[in-house]
């Protein structure tokens, strides 16, 4: 029986580092590439980290009954979406999946697939050392975009509240202050 694990944690909280050390410890783990209508930020590829598409896909793969989950966000850039599609990506009869994630959307999967095929790995860093992060990251890109950096930083509090935290039956954190510990603990969790 296949499983996904599933990464989440706050924005800045070193997500997207730890997952692409899994795929590159763990080759044997698929992946699942989600929809966005938000723009791609430089070196962002189509179909690597997200299918970059427009309103008009969604509502078209909507009606074939293709989306597994929809989540919407009014940025300070307009309003963005994201969505994870029943598109041929997933076949847990043979395989297991590492995908990323928000606690929305993980809840959603799990009612989907079965709480039995989704294994939260909740990622933890402490505010401050999230708060340069971000900032770090934003200053790297062609067009900074400050106020949606703050937007998500603080939209984070209550998207994953500890209310919510429990509420999604989950119970092992993992702390990214130094990655080699943290990759060496979930890889434990993981059973890998």
């Amino acid at each position: 029986m296949g499983r996904i694990f599933y990464i989440m944690g706050k924005s800045s909280s070193g997500k997207d580092t730890i997952y692409k050390k899994m795929l590159e410890r763990h080759p044997e783990l698929r992946t699942v590439v989600p929809y966005t209508t938000r723009p791609a930020r430089e070196n962002e590829k189509c179909g690597a980290e997200y299918f970059f598409t427009d309103e008009e896909q969604l509502k078209r793969m909507q009606k074939a009954g293709k989306v597994i989950e929809v989540r919407s966000y009014n940025t300070e850039c307009g309003i963005w979406t994201y969505f994870t599609a029943d598109d041929g990506q997933i076949d847990l009869s043979d395989y297991d999946y590492l995908m990323i994630g928000t606690l929305e959307s993980f809840q959603a999967l799990k009612e989907y697939f079965g709480e039995e095929r989704l294994v939260p790995v909740y990622i933890e860093v402490e505010d401050g050392l999230r708060l340069e992060r971000a900032l770090e990251r934003e200053r790297r890109q062609k067009i900074p975009q400050y106020a949606e950096m703050c937007r998500r930083f603080l939209a984070d509090a209550e998207d994953f509240s500890e209310e919510n935290i429990h509420s999604a039956s989950i119970v092992k954190r993992f702390n990214n202050r130094e990655l080699d510990t943290c990759l060496r603990e979930i890889e434990e969790y993981m059973d890998l």
